[in-house]
């Protein structure tokens, strides 16, 4: 038989000590709200960790009802911060069915049945665990590389609870006057040392990997308008191939200097927030929009005949010069002119496609803007007659 006293003071001084390193982490990052939860979880099965070897030494009814309770909770609000990180919304179903299983352990304990409001307890936890890794192995916005050991920590857990409640179902004992004794609860104090230490140590994974992702994110998102800039372009295009069927566009808008000039930079940046939102709007799978600098965009196409590309960016063009921004002085409408290069059997490179819809681009204004021209091929000043874009 193992030695309780020692193994449940060695967990709770081991989980207070995670519960803390979670604090700190969250004191520093005050966005990352599932840490805090996840310490709060820890610090409650802490609790009752304490509460559950007082109970052991002093079986009072109070004491019981206590340690049910923290037990419960403390893997509920464990849950909770899981729900906090995959942003499932599962955790607020569950607030009134829990709140219902505290109240009846407390009760039945009360009751001189402790040892069913101990299977009771087990018996939720057991769902508890078994809905939080159901949550993320259906997540689609969690790394894979968390489902596994999510997955295994949860289940061997719910499992090790499991055991527990079936035992003393088994054996009927209802009336216990004091912590359950044989080779169930065994088992799950080695298992719940492992789970708390584990719990902190994804915990802090999932903080780092989710830090990881945002500054990524930002990295290759521009600010103002919310799309991927010229880093992204490189990152996802840069050892593409452009052959056919591939297309890129560039797309600038026209006299945006005399619009901040006239208009004052705070309605240039509305004008850019507009156009970016005009490219969102049309973009779908294979089609991808980018902001290259000032007022300078571009737009990858794959998987797209020749006829659809020119309709997607007609289409951009018109919705751009038919938006209205209002202004002090006035109402302000502007437009956009766009070059167009194709990717070809010889199989391009982004810098080839990127000159050749350059040329295009600036051919489209040669011919007075508001227009769309299209790059012969990428290393030619021949281009197709440039297209008006919007009356």
């Amino acid at each position: 038989m193992l030695d309780f006293g020692s193994l449940l003071l060695a967990t709770a001084l081991s989980g207070a000590c995670l519960s803390g390193t979670l604090v700190a982490i969250w004191v520093t990052a005050r966005q990352a709200r599932f840490v805090l939860t996840m310490a709060v979880g820890i610090l409650l099965l802490v609790t009752h960790v304490i509460a559950f070897w007082l109970y052991g030494r002093d079986p009072a009814p109070w004491l019981g009802q206590a340690t049910l309770a923290l037990l419960v909770g403390g893997f509920f609000v464990v849950f909770m911060s899981a729900d906090q990180y995959i942003e499932r919304g599962w955790a607020k179903r569950a607030v009134l069915p829990v709140t219902g299983v505290i109240g009846l352990t407390t009760v039945v304990t009360g009751a001189g049945f402790d040892g069913l409001g101990f299977a009771i307890a087990y018996s939720a936890i057991t769902a508890i665990l078994v809905m939080t890794a159901a949550a993320f192995w259906t997540a689609r916005n969690v790394d894979r590389r968390t489902l596994a050991p999510v997955s295994l920590l949860a289940g061997s857990s719910a499992v090790s609870f499991a055991l527990c409640a079936f035992v003393i179902i088994q054996q009927r004992q209802w009336v216990l006057a004091g912590v359950p004794r044989n080779w169930a609860e065994d088992v799950n104090t080695v298992v719940v040392v492992a789970c708390m230490t584990a719990l902190g140590a994804l915990t802090i994974s999932f903080h780092h990997l989710r830090t990881q992702s945002r500054l990524q994110e930002e990295t290759l998102t521009d600010p103002l308008t919310g799309l991927m800039n010229r880093r992204a372009l490189n990152a996802l295009y840069g050892s593409t191939r452009f052959g056919s069927g591939m297309a890129l566009a560039m797309l600038d808008l026209d006299h945006f200097k005399r619009t901040n000039d006239v208009f004052g930079h705070a309605v240039g940046d509305m004008v850019l927030q507009r156009f970016a939102d005009v490219m969102k709007k049309h973009s779908r799978s294979g089609v991808k929009g980018f902001r290259l600098g000032g007022e300078e965009f571009a737009i990858v196409m794959s998987d797209i005949l020749a006829p659809e590309v020119h309709d997607i960016l007609r289409s951009v063009g018109a919705d751009f010069g038919a938006d209205i921004v209002p202004t002090r002085l006035g109402p302000l409408r502007s437009t956009v002119s766009i070059g167009i290069c194709f990717g070809d059997d010889d199989a391009m490179t982004l810098e080839q496609v990127l000159l050749g819809a350059d040329a295009a681009l600036y051919a489209a204004k040669r011919a007075g803007r508001n227009r769309v021209a299209t790059a012969e091929t990428a290393d030619s000043e021949a281009f197709r007659e440039p297209q008006p874009l919007f009356a």
